[in-house]
């Protein structure tokens, strides 16, 4: 049965001037005109001026049930609004929210620490601020880092938020220390070679620290020493086929190290927490002792030590002459928590100096 939409006539309607409208039509009309004016009666919103519409709701009913001053509205608005602009602010700190604010740089700051801040601003205009936070970091707090009294303290940069333990286990870097390991016998027969020639600075060693304690570089602070690689090829293939090696920064070096017998290296700190440094044994007597962060550690030949030497260390030769001296290959490994951008930025800002 077809429906019609005449079922219940109407008087004309007057106002319209047509003919009778059916039930239907006039209930669909009063409903439109009712929420034309519910949308025409409600104020316009403005969004941006409060943090969600539950402040604005709880604003106008607090309006609503109390009058209010004129002359305080504005200020009571305004400092609502400027405490949730702050406690907004403060939620989102992260590393990068003192690169974004461009706060001077620490007056008391070292000369050296100004310099590093200069190329870190080089790079960053080269490349890019991205993922410089904690380094950023770093070298605004260094001078505080130097002042205070710590197992751990770095003198040249110290990058925050590293973890960091005096000795790290091999799976920290368990691909480099798999080919040192397994390049033993051959880097001792290279470094036996060296040796027989006698040490002289003449023939490519220094000595470093106090008497008793020779250094062979292959590489010093990130520079290669020609002559000495050639003096040691499988060496030097070696340190190339590492991951990790420190190669391209003024922070990185490796080569032998002979430490004498009663020779002893007091406390000391490194440069940085950004390294560890890898030590395989070649020679190591008894007698020797290793002390990183109060936690004691001897030496084994063949096999590998990784240290974080930014914490203060000790090195002791506690043997005879029989004994011989304490020879360890040392190579600067990246520690396994600087990113890849901070590495190439490190890279940048500690460039060697040729």
């Amino acid at each position: 049965m077809p429906w019609s939409l005449d079922l219940v006539p109407l008087p004309p309607c007057a106002l319209l001037g047509g003919p009778p409208l059916s039930g239907l039509l006039w209930t669909v009309l009063l409903l439109f005109l009712w929420y034309c004016y519910r949308v025409g009666s409600d104020p316009p919103s403005h969004s941006g001026m409060l943090k969600s519409g539950s402040g604005r709701s709880s604003f106008s009913r607090s309006s609503s049930r109390s009058p209010v001053d004129p002359r305080h509205s504005v200020s009571k608005a305004s400092a609502a609004i400027t405490m949730e602009t702050v406690e907004e602010e403060e939620g989102t700190e992260s590393y990068l929210t003192p690169v974004l604010s461009h706060a001077p740089f620490p007056t008391e700051a070292a000369a050296e620490s100004r310099k590093l801040y200069r190329a870190l601003q080089e790079y960053a205009k080269r490349y890019s601020w991205a993922g410089m936070g904690r380094i950023h970091k770093g070298l605004r707090n260094q001078a505080r880092i130097n002042d205070r009294p710590s197992i751990q303290k770095p003198h040249l940069f110290y990058l925050p938020d590293v973890p960091s333990i005096p000795f790290f286990p091999r799976d920290a870097h368990r691909h480099d220390i798999e080919v040192l390991e397994a390049s033993y016998p051959i880097i001792l027969a290279e470094f036996q070679a060296v040796y027989q020639r006698g040490i002289d600075t003449k023939l490519g060693w220094s000595y470093q620290g106090p008497k008793g304690q020779t250094v062979f570089p292959l590489y010093n602070a990130g520079v290669c020493v020609a002559s000495n690689c050639r003096a040691c090829p499988y060496t030097y293939r070696t340190l190339l086929s590492l991951r990790t090696f420190i190669s391209s920064n003024s922070l990185g070096s490796a080569g032998f190290w002979l430490l004498g017998p009663g020779a002893t290296l007091g406390g000391a700190y490194g440069p940085t927490n950004t390294r560890l440094r890898c030590h395989l044994g070649l020679q190591t007597p008894a007698q020797c002792e290793l002390v990183v962060g109060g936690e004691p550690q001897c030496w084994s030949e063949g096999h590998c030590l990784l240290v974080d030497d930014s914490f203060l260390h000790t090195i002791s030769h506690n043997g005879g002459a029989e004994d011989g001296p304490r020879v360890i290959f040392s190579v600067d490994l990246w520690h396994p928590n600087v990113a890849a951008a901070e590495r190439q930025a490190l890279d940048y800002i500690f460039a060697p100096e040729q």
